[in-house]
Parts: C-alpha cells; structure tokens; sequence
C-alpha cells in the first residue's frame, strides 16, 4: 500500500459535492435518531415474535379441539347406527305401533312391555 493513502482509514471521510461540514449537534442528533430507531425495529421484531407464537399456540388448540369434535362425531355415528339397528331389529316384533304417518314415523310405546324387552347397552366416552 502506498504511503499518504488513507482509502482505508475509518475516519476519513470524502467531501460529497454540495454538502456542508457537520456540526457536532448534527452528529449527536442523528445518533440519536439511529438509537431511536434501532430500539423501534427491536420493538417490532418483539411484537412479531410475539404474534407468531400467540397464532401457534392458536393453531395446536384448534388442532386439538378439532380431534376431540371428530372422536366424538365418530361415536355418535356409532350410536347412532347401533340404535338404528335396534330400532329395525324391534319394528317387526312391535304389536303397539300404528300405521307410519309422514308427520310421526315412530309413535311413542304405551305399553310397560316395550319398555321391559328393549335392552340398550350404555355407552361410554
């Protein structure tokens, strides 16, 4: 490197055409100006760290509650069906039901015997 060259000397600065000499003022303002700033795009970043993990946390809990709705729909098809087949199972053997109308498809049993020769199981969840 050549003797007098100061390209690589940190406080060296080039005129620029049209500017003015900074004051000592100008320097502490832009510090503090670029302080300011620093501390605001930390802040942000905070803020956006803070967001993705609160939709994160969201996100699993619906997971999770989305599961336990498709358990428990799956059981109730169970259910259902297991009922279903009982109901169809019981219809021929039934004395008490009247002709099916299109407003009631299945009249509620009168008599104690329909309700002693049914037995449905419990289920449990």
């Amino acid at each position: 490197m050549a003797q007098g060259s100061d390209s690589n000397d940190a406080s060296y600065k080039s005129p620029s055409p049209g500017s003015r000499p900074q004051s000592s003022s100008d320097d502490v303002k832009k510090v503090m100006r670029r302080e300011k700033n620093r501390i605001a795009a930390q802040k942000s970043r905070m803020r956006q760290t803070q967001k993705a993990d609160s939709l994160h946390l969201e996100s699993e809990n619906l997971e999770k509650e989305n599961a336990a709705l498709r358990k428990e729909v799956k059981q109730l098809t169970e259910e259902a069906n297991y009922l279903s087949s009982v109901l169809s199972s019981h219809e021929p053997l039934c004395t008490g039901l009247a002709p099916q109308t299109p407003d009631l498809l299945y009249p509620p049993h009168q008599s104690s015997y329909h309700r002693q020769h049914i037995a449905v199981p419990h289920y449990q969840r």
